[in-house]
């Protein structure tokens, strides 16, 4: 007899092996339970009519319908929360951006090699996704389809503290200087928030730098495809560029974005340094070097994801007479960053989604 207190999770994948894997993994967990696997989408679309799951994973690349397709209907005829399942490939990446765009919440990545070990090594990362899909709201889909998806970073090694990378050293003293830089760090959820927050900016916005938690594999495609959408010219950021108006940086996600001043210009610099707060990038370390090199002249905005990072940061920013912004509960699929955030008082002001862009084009 099924526990109705457990979370209930459908598998759906064509390989045998990851369905074995995810179904072992996530059944270490006493709050899960896996009530079936479907092979394909037809059999899935029975099995959900049948057990009535809490959360689904899915395959991006089934045979007789491909996941998207799948997706795409399901959110349609029955909304529900999605966790794909991710190749590390250009192609994995073009199709899990597609997917959180039609509704996925999230994704769980695929190791290029020896798959049962690289899934078992984040067995606690994988039960976490889960367990936060369970959390989100259906009504919150309904209410803001295009910021109510996600991604997350899959493989994320030990918490550091940002000292690891930058030391918290005296502030340099600044030039004279209007140009404004502005600073956003986001995680689960942050690719569709951050997607509908560019595609409000005009092309005479000041230089943005953004650090998103997301897989080495996946930062490149995520930045070629809000590109498309957006006036400004989006681009992940390289080692010594520039930071211009009307561009936006997107950290690679294998680095630390950091903000640098060279005489009255910004840069961005690169960095290879341990994880801090897990993650790599990291949005303390970014909204720290922002604090440091950037000062009254930046404004941080800290949008959807879980955890804590980026709360220390953006206090930083908001301790050198910046503005800095948090999303609100409502228009966030997880209100744990900016919930820290707030929580640590870093945040000047807290506002839904829909409503940052306004103010950022005001503040420019």
């Amino acid at each position: 007899m099924i526990d109705m207190k457990k979370i209930k999770v459908l598998i759906v994948d064509d390989s045998a092996l990851i369905r074995q894997l995810l179904t072992k993994l996530l059944e270490d967990d006493s709050d899960i339970e896996v009530v079936g696997a479907a092979s394909d989408p037809y059999v899935a679309r029975e099995k959900i009519k049948e057990l009535n799951p809490d959360v689904l994973t899915l395959d991006v690349e089934m045979p007789r319908m491909d996941g998207l397709t799948f997706l795409k209907n399901l959110m349609r005829l029955r909304p529900m929360p999605v966790l794909m399942i991710s190749s590390l490939t250009e192609k994995g990446a073009d199709v899990t951006l597609r997917a959180m765009e039609l509704g996925a919440i999230d994704f769980i990545t695929k190791p290029k090699m020896d798959v049962k070990s690289g899934m078992e090594e984040y067995q606690q990362e994988i039960i976490d996704k889960v367990k936060i899909a369970a959390g989100v709201k259906i009504s919150a889909l309904k209410m803001a389809p295009s910021i109510a998806k996600g991604s997350g970073l899959l493989n994320v090694p030990p918490k550091h503290s940002a000292d690891v990378v930058l030391s918290d050293v005296t502030k340099p003293k600044h030039f004279k200087t209007t140009d404004k830089v502005i600073a956003i760090g986001a995680s689960t959820g942050g690719t569709e928030a951050i997607r509908a927050l560019l595609r409000e900016m005009p092309a005479n916005m000041p230089g943005m730098v953004i650090s998103q938690h997301i897989p080495a594999a996946f930062s490149g495609p995520f930045a070629e495809r809000v590109n498309r959408e957006s006036a400004m010219t989006v681009v992940e950021a390289t080692d010594g560029q520039q930071i211009l108006p009307g561009h936006v940086y997107i950290a690679p996600g294998d680095r630390h974005l950091i903000v640098e001043r060279s005489g009255a210009r910004y840069i961005c610099r690169l960095n290879d340094g341990p994880p801090v707060n897990r993650h790599k990038p990291s949005v303390d370390v970014m909204f720290r070097s922002v604090a440091q090199n950037v000062g009254p002249n930046a404004i941080g905005v800290i949008l959807t994801g879980m955890g804590d990072d980026g709360a220390r940061g953006l206090a930083e920013i908001k301790e050198g007479n910046a503005l800095t912004i948090a999303q609100d509960e409502q228009s966030s699929v997880v209100w744990g960053m900016p919930g820290e955030a707030v929580k640590r008082g870093g945040a000047k002001e807290v506002l839904p989604l829909d409503k940052i862009g306004a103010r950022l084009i005001k503040m420019r």
